[in-house]
């Protein structure tokens, strides 16, 4: 893959963690309950280091970028994603945060299929585990609140 192919990429890539950081930072704004408002806020912080960390990305070679396998446990992904609205009820927006990880996630690995440059292939890998991770993150979070332990 040639360079200005790589920097593209991961344009891409920040582009849509400034798009998350976004939608995080505007359900912090709305949500009451100061654990929630702390989630988003956290989630909202975990985007912005993304963003850091595709734009160090840029000045690297693709072959020097190491992520791990993350499992995907497909919680919500059968579930209607909910209206952005003033009424949004925590765990909807965090279903819509779990959406929008599965919709890039999905995204580069078409785009890894689709390859057939080694390292173009091998960085929508990449990018699409980090998706995946950040997935597995939010569906630990919705697990807990739309299915609280009762005893």
């Amino acid at each position: 893959m040639n360079a200005e192919d790589y920097r593209k990429i991961i344009s891409i890539a920040i582009d849509r963690e400034v798009e998350a950081y976004t939608f995080y930072k505007t359900i912090s704004d709305k949500v009451k309950d100061a654990n929630l408002k702390k989630i988003f806020i956290e989630l909202a912080g975990d985007e912005t280091k993304h963003r850091e960390f595709l734009q160090g990305l840029l000045s690297k070679q693709p072959k020097d970028l190491n992520f791990s396998e993350v499992k995907d446990y497909k919680v919500v992904d059968a579930l209607k994603t909910p209206s952005l609205t003033p009424d949004l009820k925590p765990v909807e927006g965090l279903v819509i945060a779990i959406k929008k990880e599965l919709e890039a996630m999905q995204m580069y690995t078409q785009l890894a299929n689709a390859s057939n440059d080694a390292g173009q292939k091998k960085l929508f890998t990449d990018l699409a585990s980090m998706e995946r991770g950040h997935k597995l993150r939010l569906e630990d979070i919705y697990t807990n609140m739309a299915f609280p332990e009762a005893w």
